[in-house]
C-alpha cells in the first residue's frame, strides 16, 4: 500500500514513540525569531544547557521590527532590546543569524525559502503559526510554542501525536482576477476555520500543479486558518527549479542525489488519505471576508450573510458577533464597503510576484484621497528585487508608502496598527478582533490586486472592474 509525503516524512524523522503514544520527531530545520525565542534560550542557560545542532537553527528578525525607520538604536525600547537579546543568543549559541544589516533580513517564512534553507522531505519547527507555509515545497512544517522552542533548541525533537491526512484537490483553470490567495480563502469558507484540525492538508490538483513556488506558499501559509497544523504540495519540477542555486540549496555536484532523493517523499499514485474534497477552480470567485474569522469570506459580488439564514444557534451568535464588531449590515453588498487603509505584505502575500503583479494593474492609477496605503516587502532581497524593476516607484507614485522588510500590519506588534475603528483592506492571513493593532479595528482579508484596487477606489472593489482584469 503506497504512502502520503506526511506519512514518508514523519517515518523518516521518527526517533521513537513515547509511552503515551506520541512519537518523538527530529526536526531537521528549526527557524526562530525575535519574539518566540528569548525565553526559550533564558531557560536553555538556566539548566546550564547547550544547542545540540546550532547548524540547524536559522534566525532573523521580523515581527516587532518598525518598516519605516529601522536606524539603530530603534525608537522603541522594547524593540531594541529584543533585537540585542536575539544577537546575543545567536552570538553565543553559534546560530546563523540574517539580522537588519545582513541584507538578507525578513519575515522567517519568506527568508527560508529565498536561501534554500527550505527543502523537500524536511521536518521544519518555527515558533509561529504560520510556518506550514514551508510545506508548499513538500516539506512538513509546524508552528510551535515557545516551550517547543526549547525543547527543540536542546534536542532538535519534539513530541507529537501523528495526525490525519486530507487531500484537497483543486482541478482546473482558474478565472482572471483570482489568485491563489482566493483559492486559500475559498477553500477556509468551505472547510471552515476548525475543519482542518487533527489534519495534514495536502493540496493538490491540476491548479496546484501549474501554480508557482510563490503561490503555493500563499496557500499552505493559510493552512493553519483553516485548523490544519499544516499544508503541504508534492514536490515537483517547479519546486526543484525555484531552489536551484540558492544559497542553501545543493551543490550542483550533489544536485541529482537531491532531486532523486525529494521526488521518493512525493505521495504515491495509491496512498490512501482519511478525507479527499475536491473543488473546480473555475467556481473560484475574487474572496474577501466580512467577518472576525478567516472563514467568513464571501465573493466579492455576494452579500454580506444574515443571521436569520444561520443554520444553528451558534452559527446566528457568531454571525451577529461578526456583524456588530464589523458594523455591517446583514443582507448588504460588500462591494463598496469604505475602507481607511490598504495593506499589502506579510508572509502571505509579501513576495515578488505579489507586489508584481499588483504593480501591473496599479501602474497608472492614484490611491483614493483620505486613504493610508503602505506595500511592505517580506525581505530585504525583495525590496532589492522589486526596486531592480522598478516596482517601488510604480507604488509611490500610485500614493503607497514603500517600506522596509518587515511582518508590519500584519500583527499588533511593531508601530505599523489601525487607529480607532478604521477599517484596513489587507493582504496578510488573520481578521481577528484587534489583530491589526486596535482593539476596534477591522480587517478585511483579500489579495494583492484587490488591496490595490480598495487603495485606488477607497472602497471593497471588484479588481476586474477597477483594472479590466481579463
Amino acid at each position: 500500500m503506497g504512502k502520503t509525503l506526511y506519512e514518508k516524512v514523519w517515518d523518516a524523522h521518527n526517533v521513537g514513540t513515547l509511552s503515551d503514544g506520541r512519537t518523538q520527531l527530529f526536526i531537521g530545520t528549526h527557524l526562530i525569531h525575535e519574539v518566540t525565542s528569548p525565553q526559550a534560550f533564558g531557560m536553555l542557560r538556566d539548566k546550564g544547557i547547550k544547542v545540540k545542532y546550532p547548524h540547524r537553527t536559522f534566525a532573523t528578525v521580523d515581527h516587532i521590527v518598525p518598516t519605516d525607520d529601522q536606524s539603530s538604536p530603534l525608537k522603541d525600547p522594547l524593540a531594541e532590546a529584543m533585537l540585542q537579546e536575539i544577537r546575543k543568543n545567536a552570538d553565543e549559541f553559534g546560530i546563523t543569524y540574517f539580522d537588519l544589516a545582513s541584507g538578507k533580513q525578513g519575515v522567517v517564512h519568506i527568508v527560508g525559502p529565498e536561501q534554500g534553507i527550505t527543502q523537500p522531505g524536511m521536518t521544519i519547527a518555527c515558533g509561529d503559526s504560520h510556518t506550514a507555509t514551508h510545506g508548499a515545497f513538500g516539506a512538513i512544517a509546524f508552528g510551535i510554542g515557545t516551550t517547543q522552542v526549547r525543547d527543540l533548541l536542546a534536542t532538535q525533537t519534539m513530541a507529537m501525536a501523528k495526525l490525519k491526512v486530507r487531500k484537497i484537490k483543486v482541478d482546473g483553470e482558474l478565472r482572471p482576477g483570482v489568485y491563489a490567495k482566493d483559492v486559500s480563502l475559498h477553500i477556509i469558507r468551505l472547510l471552515g476555520a476548525k475543519g482542518g484540525i487533527g489534519y495534514a492538508y495536502e493540496y493538490c490538483g491540476s491548479t496546484f500543479e501549474n501554480f508557482s513556488m510563490e503561490e503555493r506558499m500563499t496557500v499552505c501559509n493559510m493552512a493553519i486558518e483553516g485548523g490544519a497544523r499544516c499544508g503541504y504540495v508534492n514536490p515537483d519540477e517547479t519546486t526543484f527549479e525555484y531552489l536551484k542555486g540558492r544559497p542553501y540549496s545543493p551543490s550542483e555536484d550533489q544536485w541529482d542525489e537531491a532531486v532523486a532523493k525529494w521526488k521518493a517523499f512525493a505521495s504515491d499514485a495509491d496512498a490512501t488519505y482519511d478525507d479527499v474534497v475536491e473543488i473546480d477552480a473555475s467556481e473560484i470567485e475574487p474572496t474577501v471576508t466580512w467577518g472576525i474569522s478567516p472563514d467568513q469570506g464571501i465573493g466579492i459580488g455576494e452579500s454580506i450573510p444574515d443571521p436569520a439564514n444561520a443554520t444553528s444557534d451558534a452559527e446566528k451568535a457568531s454571525f451577529q458577533d461578526a456583524l456588530d464588531y464589523m458594523k455591517l449590515p446583514a443582507g448588504a453588498a460588500i462591494k463598496g464597503t469604505k475602507i481607511d487603509v490598504a495593506f499589502l505584505g506579510s508572509c502571505t502575500n509579501g513576495r515578488l510576484s505579489d507586489f508584481r503583479e499588483a504593480a501591473k494593474y496599479l501602474k497608472g492609477h492614484k490611491v483614493a484621497d483620505g486613504i493610508k496605503a503602505i506595500a511592505v516587502p517580506g525581505s530585504q532581497i525583495t525590496a532589492i528585487q522589486c526596486q531592480q524593476e522598478g516596482i517601488d516607484k510604480i507604488f509611490e507614485e500610485a500614493g503607497f508608502e514603500w517600506r522596509a522588510a518587515g511582518c508590519s500590519m500584519c500583527l499588533a506588534m511593531n508601530p505599523d496598527k489601525l487607529i480607532g475603528d478604521q477599517v484596513c483592506a489587507s493582504s496578510s492571513n488573520r481578521n481577528f478582533k484587534g489583530r491589526q493593532g486596535s482593539s476596534i479595528g477591522r480587517t478585511v482579508l483579500m489579495s494583492p490586486v484587490m488591496v490595490a484596487a480598495a487603495a485606488v477606489k477607497g472602497e471593497l472593489a471588484d479588481a476586474r472592474e477597477v483594472f479590466g482584469v481579463a
